[in-house]
């Protein structure tokens, strides 16, 4: 039997982002990974940005040290409004993988399975 990737969400700020995190993760279960609590280890950790949330930077620094303290070999992706802002500044943060802004989010599925790490 094979083993399933395990895939978390974290997602910050309004309705619509938890909106489109549901369908992310769909597509991610469609790829056939299995969605695990943010706190759990997995293989991929997908945060959903704000750019509205005060603090956003400091906030989303420490979502990342958090994935990295639970799997420090995790694939990490910052996807969302404050992905599409600041693509240079999330992607210099250690441990980001991936920067997809808010168009190219729902594609993610596409790129990971590109990639390795």
């Amino acid at each position: 039997m094979e083993n399933k990737k395990k895939v978390a969400f974290y997602t910050l700020g309004c309705k619509l982002n938890f909106s489109e995190t549901s369908t992310i993760a769909r597509n991610f279960q469609d790829e056939g990974f299995d969605r695990v609590d943010f706190e759990e280890f997995a293989d991929m950790y997908v945060i959903n940005t704000c750019s509205v949330t005060e603090n956003a930077d400091k906030q989303f620094k420490q979502i990342v040290r958090k994935a990295m303290k639970i799997n420090e070999k995790a694939f990490v992706a910052a996807i969302g409004c404050y992905a599409q802002l600041k693509p240079e500044e999330l992607a210099a943060v250690d441990g980001v993988d991936l920067v997809l802004g808010a168009t190219e989010k729902f594609k993610i599925t596409d790129y990971i399975n590109d990639l390795s790490k």
